[in-house]
């Protein structure tokens, strides 16, 4: 399985850019796709996870119900809307995706065996 991730860049504070993420390689017919990120010194965290049915959407709490997540089964691809970006959004964001990730274990990082390169977002105050 292969995720290629897009949409990062040097964005200004309040800024709201919108971050994409496209499978390719497997024939899994259900799966999860989501996004950590891991800021400067800081430890990789949990951003958010939709599970294939698209009813499972957790958010780690720092975000602030600030980002949206969204799928589009067809396309095998995960969006990650991001709004009022601050400062401290500034992280390499990285796609994630498996088939086996169980509803309630979406922000384990060691669920997902399957990592994009990740994208870097730098928010400019």
């Amino acid at each position: 399985v292969q995720l290629q991730a897009s949409g990062g860049g040097l964005v200004q504070a309040g800024g709201s850019p919108r971050l994409s993420c496209t499978a390719s390689g497997h024939t899994y017919r259900t799966y999860t796709m989501g996004w950590f990120r891991q800021a400067p010194g800081k430890d990789r965290e949990f951003v958010s996870a939709i599970a294939w049915h698209g009813t499972s959407t957790p958010y780690t709490d720092s975000i602030e119900d600030r980002f949206t997540i969204s799928g589009d089964n067809a396309k095998k691809t995960v969006y990650l809307q991001m709004n009022s970006l601050k400062p401290e959004d500034t992280a390499i964001y990285y796609c994630v995706a498996d088939p086996y990730v169980k509803r309630g274990n979406l922000d384990i990082k060691n669920n997902y065996n399957y990592w994009g390169q990740g994208t870097q977002v730098t928010v400019s105050s």
